[in-house]
């Protein structure tokens, strides 16, 4: 095997598979990326068994066509570390050393064969439709930090995709909770896809948004029972999915929150951020004291201190709630308008986020008792 490529395109390729690669892998050949230089393109695989990831990097100089497979995040140290943009060359001299030479270095590398590498080929040609990239980046991007750490309950510890329908629409929708908080967006589909609802796990969904973040275009999706592919112009993603049920979200939506505070989203969420510092563990919560127009944001901590602020809103009642300030801002951050609603019902209820710039996306925060 022998072939030449960009250091750019060879260290983008290998930081995807970095994302992929399980540090504590038990299993050597799981450390390994499988590289196979063919008819001037190369094709690096990387594996953890739940989640495949393969890019190719076309146009390559292939002077002998070969397979090996070798530590990953050797060769991404090494290949970052190169000149940006040079040649590098790379060659299999014999069968358990890879040769990367660049400029005046020269590595050698320890190598698996490539035959020990696991591939599952699956056939995912059924259910297939495409969407556009940023609206699945949008999606993800909007519910990723409401998924669950908690591991006992392995089914809120990923996005839940399904498609709905509303007024003769389609939408894909997008849900994720952790039992404190909730994210709920959708986009619009220009039909009826078949797609069974699915729940994306934590890791792919931060694979795939490294992907799509660097990526224009449009994504091709196919799922067979327990498995889901994302193809992109460059890139392949194969997960696993996980095995559960999701709740039924729709009733943990607020019918009945008629109180509307209107604010500043800029102001809203600097002036949370500051009180919070005062919280050393972020757990207290912001208090807000509400009057007519009037928002009173505060953080009491025994072992450190307080602070608060006031901002001008537009509100017409009087109430006092807390909220994990973590949570406000974690939303705060994902809306895209110079506006947050927040529609309250009472102290003790939960609070559902609107942003007015875009009608598709929800969230629900559960209040701090005391």
């Amino acid at each position: 095997m022998k072939f030449n490529v960009n250091q750019q395109d060879l260290q983008q390729a290998l930081s995807y598979c970095q994302g992929v690669i399980e540090k504590r892998s038990t299993l050597p050949i799981l450390s390994n990326v499988l590289l196979d230089a063919s008819s001037s393109k190369l094709t690096i695989t990387a594996t953890d068994l739940d989640l495949i990831f393969i890019h190719q990097i076309k146009n390559i100089e292939v002077v002998e066509e070969g397979k090996t497979t070798t530590t990953s995040s050797i060769m991404y140290d090494i290949v970052r570390k190169f000149s940006s943009g040079k040649k590098i060359n790379l060659s299999l001299s014999d069968t358990s050393k890879l040769q990367l030479e660049s400029e005046k270095s020269i590595f050698n590398l320890n190598c698996i064969s490539h035959s020990e590498f696991p591939l599952t080929d699956e056939n995912f040609s059924e259910n297939e439709f495409s969407i556009n990239s940023k609206s699945l980046l949008k999606l993800l991007n909007k519910c990723k930090f409401s998924v669950s750490n908690d591991e006992t309950r392995h089914y809120l510890s990923g996005i839940y995709f399904h498609q709905t329908e509303v007024e003769d629409k389609n939408y894909l929708t997008s849900v994720a909770t952790d039992s404190h908080r909730m994210s709920i967006s959708k986009i619009r589909l220009h039909e009826k896809i078949n797609f069974e609802p699915i729940i994306l796990p934590k890791k792919t969904i931060f694979q795939l948004v490294s992907l799509l973040d660097n990526y224009d275009g449009d994504v091709k999706i196919s799922n067979v029972k327990s498995k889901i592919k994302f193809e992109l112009d460059n890139s392949i993603l194969i997960s696993k999915l996980i095995d559960g049920k999701f709740p039924n979200y729709i009733q943990v939506i607020p019918k009945n929150n008629q109180k509307k505070l209107e604010i500043d989203l800029k102001s809203f969420l600097g002036s949370v951020d500051r009180v919070a510092s005062v919280s050393l563990d972020k757990k207290d919560g912001v208090k807000f004291n509400l009057t007519k127009d009037a928002l009173n944001l505060s953080v009491n901590n025994t072992n450190s201190g307080d602070g608060n602020e006031t901002l001008s809103v537009k509100f017409d009642h009087d109430l006092e709630i807390s909220f994990n300030s973590r949570y406000l801002i974690d939303v705060a951050s994902q809306l895209d308008g110079e506006k947050i609603e927040i529609y309250f019902n009472d102290t003790g209820s939960p609070a559902l986020i609107k942003d007015p710039s875009d009608f598709d996306s929800i969230y629900v925060v559960m209040p701090m008792k005391g």
